[in-house]
């Protein structure tokens, strides 16, 4: 899910715009064909379904049962992109609920409590979801593309 999110993020899903298949497909059994379009391993996005929408590894085969007229994209994802996305959900994991939170600390002295409301700090921006932006903005920028 971090991939899918990272490519909204940079604009960028490592397709060449000649290699995008569209057409009606169906996905039976929860799968979906794509010989001759996408390799085994390979990310692809699916674009214009109602229940499929997203980045998934083929042979995808956890997807809905549904026809729809879309595009199927192939990705040339790099390592080091997929290496980023990985290291962005385990920071995720340890740090997110932290920035989503308004607040920065909370002190207890014997029965007396307060909760601090947080503001900026160096590893994002406090009450925001979206803090893995801001802490990786530098190696995020070498893969963005502008709309």
């Amino acid at each position: 899910m971090m991939l899918d999110q990272l490519c909204t993020h940079l604009h960028n899903w490592f397709t060449r715009p000649a290699d995008v298949c569209a057409g009606t497909f169906t996905v039976e059994g929860g799968a979906l064909d794509l010989s001759g379009i996408v390799a085994g391993g390979q990310y692809f996005r699916i674009v214009g379904s109602l229940f499929n929408d997203g980045i998934h590894v083929c042979p995808a085969e956890d997807l809905e049962d549904e026809t729809f007229t879309g595009e199927i994209w192939p990705m040339r994802v790099p390592r080091a992109v997929l290496e980023l996305a990985e290291e962005i959900e385990g920071w995720q994991e340890k740090y997110g609920a932290v920035m989503a939170s308004p607040y920065q600390s909370e002190s207890v002295i014997g029965e007396y409590s307060y909760t601090k409301q947080g503001g900026n700090t160096s590893k994002g921006v406090m009450g925001s979801a979206d803090g893995w932006k801001e802490v990786f903005r530098s190696r995020l920028n070498e893969w963005r593309k502008l709309r």
